[in-house]
């Protein structure tokens, strides 16, 4: 780990944040022990302010459209935070208008714990932000991953008596949901009922959800039946999420009973409660009752739409069924809808699958034709030609696609390697790009990164390795955008030990890590539960101004670390 710490050298056009001193220099690593969760009381400590007689309400500078002013934006909003705190601690009030669209322009600069502190002095100086803005500083923490901050706030806020409503406690409910805390959620609705707010329907559909995902389709229909018990009146969202999981654990002929007893419950099945089960008997090949409920589909809510058509072309695509697929694309595009790239897609995998060359470019030319362009999933869809041995063929289809398209050769080839590499293919990347490189595509370090990427998503550690020496074997020298994609990869796979490996490598061949590059390794030891030591190479990274202090607080309260004085 010495080496991490001995190889940096300080960014260069810092900013004033930045260029402070370092608070040190380590020649190893020392492992103490951190109070993690002092971070979360840190951030919102209260500050005692006492507000004139006066309550002189004071403007800030104009770090928005200022005249004269050739500093940078982001040097312009630190004065303001700067001068809204120094303002307040006199004892004078903000502009109330000025103070949410700075809180709200910090949130967009990233800068969440300046975004916190100043809600907190709008509270404290008697001011009473509007509702939105309360709503929005939640919301946001919550989607950036920062939960306890967003709960810290929350509890923050109400101290100083400032209501929470509802939606605000969505806000918590769905980020607990959605990173698997399912016990916490429902700790946090008793809270909210305790406090005599009532839960709406989007509560239950986040609650419902979890449960489903974390320990199936009878815990979930346990808790909807306790829900309902205590007075809650959960709508069709929540049953649709019901439906599903039945439908994902293959338990269709329960699912068919369930979407029928629908209505004796007062609901009326819409268009995504049919789109549910009419996909899984498709998908089973149940045809006969597939189309009853076709023929159901009529009316305003239940009307068919794209999704329906996608679910029936791609069925019958994988029953081998490609002409009837066909038909209903046609009768699809003489409809109101038009077919996408995902409609075309299923039938185009399902026919290189037959290994069809001659029916794969008659569709593609069709699908030109209509002007719909070839995505992602066409280009992975074409790769299963290689799958047939037919990866001559594969790249002669892809060659024409790019002869038809606005951008170079170069870029779309590259986007090629990339999307297969994306999703999981990348030994039919390796194939085609050797067929691209035959007739005169080099590839660049983009290209690379994207190999480097795909076979660490495979699991392809060392293979990913080894493209340094294909990379040098073509007179290619490795740089900094191919060592972060292989650490990345690495760090992914929960292989820290590895990852400090490469970067040795990558010290010895000269190439020097930039801030992405130590922001991987401190989350790499994050993942791996190592925060002291996580918290410990941060902090001295900070001191040696290696990274700067956007980064180090995105990367504090991202993974609840010890507070670094930034």
């Amino acid at each position: 780990m010495a080496i991490l710490i001995n190889s940096v050298s300080p960014i260069t056009h810092s900013s004033p944040e930045t260029a402070r001193k370092g608070c040190g220099f380590f020649s190893h690593i020392r492992v103490q022990t951190f109070l993690l969760n002092k971070g979360f009381s840190r951030v919102l400590a209260s500050t005692q302010i006492t507000i004139s007689p006066k309550d002189t309400v004071f403007t800030l500078p104009n770090w928005r459209n200022p005249k004269n002013d050739r500093r940078s934006r982001e040097v312009r909003l630190i004065d303001a935070f700067q001068h809204l705190e120094c303002m307040i601690g006199k004892g004078q009030k903000p502009d109330v208008g000025q103070a949410t669209q700075l809180l709200y322009d910090l949130c967009k600069a990233s800068k969440m714990r300046k975004a916190m502190r100043v809600m907190e002095m709008m509270v404290a100086s008697g001011i009473i932000p509007d509702a939105a803005s309360y709503t929005f500083l939640v919301n946001y923490l919550c989607k950036r991953g920062n939960i306890g901050y967003a709960m810290q706030l929350v509890e923050k806020m109400e101290k100083y008596g400032y209501p929470t409503n509802t939606i605000t406690y969505n806000s918590l409910v769905r980020g607990l949901c959605v990173r698997g805390n399912l016990n916490k959620s429902l700790q946090l609705l008793d809270k909210l009922i305790h406090k005599g707010l009532v839960p709406n329907v989007y509560t239950y559909s986040f609650l419902i959800e979890a449960a489903y995902k974390e320990r199936g389709f009878n815990e979930a229909m346990k808790l909807l039946e306790e829900i309902i018990a205590k007075g809650g009146k959960p709508n069709l969202v929540s049953y649709n999420v019901l439906l599903t999981g039945l439908c994902k654990e293959g338990r269709i002929d329960e699912a068919m009973k369930f979407f029928r007893s629908l209505p004796s419950m007062g609901l009326r099945p819409n268009v995504v409660s049919y789109n549910i089960v009419l996909r899984s008997l498709c998908y089973e090949g149940r045809w006969e009752e597939a189309n009853v409920l076709l023929a159901e589909m009529d009316g305003e809510d239940r009307i068919p739409s794209v999704a329906t058509y996608n679910i029936l072309i791609g069925s019958l695509s994988l029953h081998g069924r490609t002409e009837h697929a066909l038909e209903v694309l046609d009768e699809m595009a003489k409809g109101q809808f038009k077919p996408t790239a995902a409609s075309y897609n299923p039938i185009i995998a399902r026919l290189c699958k037959e290994g069809k060359v001659d029916h794969v470019v008659k569709c593609l030319d069709q699908m030109i034709f209509r002007r719909c362009n070839p995505n992602e999933g066409t280009f992975n869809a074409i790769a299963v030609l290689c799958e047939q041995g037919k990866v001559q063929q594969a790249y002669s289809i892809i060659q024409s696609l790019g002869n038809k398209q606005k951008c170079s050769t170069t870029e779309f080839y590259r986007n090629v390697i990339t999307s297969l590499c994306r999703k999981g293919n990348t030994y039919p990347a390796l194939q085609i790009l050797y067929e691209m490189t035959k007739y005169g595509f080099t590839p660049d370090s983009y290209t690379y990164s994207s190999l480097i990427r795909g076979l660490c998503l495979e699991g392809m550690l060392n293979e990913a390795v080894e493209i340094f020496k294909v990379m040098e074997e073509n007179n290619q020298r490795p740089d900094t955008e191919n060592f972060n994609a292989l650490l990345l990869g690495i760090c992914k796979c929960r292989r820290t030990d590895l990852a400090l490996q490469v970067f040795e490598m990558m010290i010895e061949k000269g190439r020097m890590p930039n801030e992405m590059t130590y922001t991987i390794l401190v989350e790499g030891l994050a993942h791996q539960k190592e925060m002291e030591l996580a918290t410990e190479v941060l902090r001295e990274l900070q001191g040696r101004r290696v990274m700067s202090p956007n980064t180090v607080e995105r990367v504090v309260m991202q993974y609840d670390l010890e507070e670094i004085p930034l």
